[in-house]
């Protein structure tokens, strides 16, 4: 759909581009009214009145293609874009968390802290360095 849109934009910038040049270049009905008033010679007050010639055609052809495109991206630019029919849709299922997957790391309580009687035991610290293993035990 975007490359629509591009295609169209491109497409009216030349077609404006193309009706600018094409009507400066044109020779206009008006400029033959000097001409009849004693300028020069001419065969009517406003110039020659017969079929359209090959400028004033293709002005008419880059100003229809100019409207088209502009219609063109008006209707694409006032387009919504589709919304998902529920509020799942493209979301994928995960299995969900069970009480197992939780982890369960007990942390020591602060120094200097009560603990009650009923507290669970927490597990020996691993004293292969000879620390006493808790985090809490900072040298004063």
């Amino acid at each position: 759909m975007q490359w629509l849109l591009n295609l169209l934009t491109i497409a009216q910038v030349l077609c404006a581009l193309g009706v600018i040049i094409l009507v400066l270049l044109q020779h206009g009905k008006g400029a033959d009214m000097g001409a009849a008033f004693g300028s020069g010679a001419s065969g009517s007050l406003f110039g020659a009145t017969g079929a359209a010639n090959f400028l004033s055609r293709l002005t008419a052809a880059f100003a229809f293609f100019f409207f088209v495109s502009t219609l063109g991206l008006a209707f694409l630019g006032n387009r919504k874009p589709e919304a998902p029919r529920s509020v799942m849709e493209g979301v994928t299922e995960q299995p969900a968390r069970g009480v197992s997957d939780i982890p369960t790391t007990i942390l020591p309580p602060p120094a200097g802290t009560a603990v009650p009687a009923d507290a669970p035991k927490l597990p020996p610290a691993d004293n292969t360095s000879g620390k006493s293993g808790q985090a809490n035990d900072i040298p004063k």
